[in-house]
């Protein structure tokens, strides 16, 4: 399996699958500290405009969600976070009032682990 820097878990994936049949296409990007942490917030496709000043970390393909969801990352951000792999989970609780899921009682966070160097020599 190629490389990659962002996944989702199951129950990340279910959730994806009820907001993109509420919002349609989705996007992640990840905050870099305003609003709620550092959580993945979860948009609209292009309801957060991405810039220059992002990288783009990958596309989410979950099954029954009809379009890969991209996920962003602040450039500056991405500095310190460039040696890991990022999965996107979901737990109960409150977050963002910004991101898609705060009404349904839960909230996107990342989990993370250091890319091998197998890995990062792949996604160099």
């Amino acid at each position: 399996m190629p490389a990659n820097r962002v996944d989702v878990t199951d129950d990340a994936a279910a959730l994806l699958r009820t907001l993109a049949a509420d919002h349609g296409p989705l996007m992640f990007h990840q905050s870099g500290g305003c609003c709620d942490g550092s959580a993945p917030m979860c948009y609209p496709a292009g309801e957060f405009r991405t810039g220059g000043s992002d990288v783009h970390l990958g596309d989410l393909e979950v099954a029954g969600v009809p379009q890969p969801v991209p996920v962003w990352m602040s450039a500056a951000q991405f500095e310190y976070w460039k040696h890991t792999h990022l999965t996107i989970d979901v737990v109960p609780g409150r977050g963002s009032g910004f991101s898609l899921e705060a009404p349904e009682g839960v909230r996107f966070l990342i989990r993370s682990r250091l890319l091998s160097d197998e890995e990062l020599a792949e996604l160099a």
